[in-house]
């Protein structure tokens, strides 16, 4: 399993200078991360850029080393999901939102993404995109719950780590059309 990999926990933060990000509440049963940057790019051009994880998603956080085989289907029951040779597949999350109201776009999923899913870990991941009067305002928070005997807190910032090496990724790629 390569998606969120313990070895990958050790990389270290890559986002965009304006993007701030905390773990913002954690204990043995759960943790909840926070993050949020503002870009120059239209609000429709970072939905776009968001519902096409393959372009901006790291191949090094996919189990089967290429990004390229992400898909999101961004609807209510759409899937987020890696498929790729001989039949195999992953369901990283099923999203369970898309939504408008106010020029606000949000896109709800739930899952335990990586090694999160393999422990019974739940997790839901909003992602908001927001119009700024000179460009987008895009957030995003994941909270993660599960058994106690877990210590869920205790993996929080490594979760943090990846999670915002990803958004990083998303917002370069939302401000410039490269995540790099």
């Amino acid at each position: 399993m390569r998606l969120f990999a313990i070895a990958a926990f050790a990389v270290g933060l890559l986002m965009t200078p304006a993007a701030r990000a905390e773990v913002t509440a954690a204990s043995a049963s759960s943790f909840t991360i926070s993050a949020e940057t503002e870009v120059s790019s239209s609000p429709a051009e970072v939905w776009r850029h968001l519902v096409r994880v393959e372009r901006w998603w790291s191949s090094a956080h996919t189990y089967s080393g290429d990004a390229s085989r992400l898909r999101l289907d961004a609807r209510a029951g759409g899937c987020w999901c890696e498929r790729w040779g001989n039949g195999q597949s992953v369901e990283h999350m099923r999203v369970v939102m898309v939504m408008e109201r106010d020029g606000v776009r949000t896109l709800r999923a739930i899952g335990g993404l990586g090694p999160l899913q393999g422990i019974g870990a739940n997790g839901v991941l909003t992602f908001t995109v927001a119009p700024l009067p000179n460009g987008t305002k895009i957030s995003i928070t994941y909270s993660v719950s599960g058994d106690p005997s877990l210590n869920l807190g205790a993996i929080a910032a490594p979760v943090e780590n990846v999670l915002m090496e990803q958004f990083g990724r998303l917002s370069r790629y939302s401000a410039s059309g490269s995540p790099d």
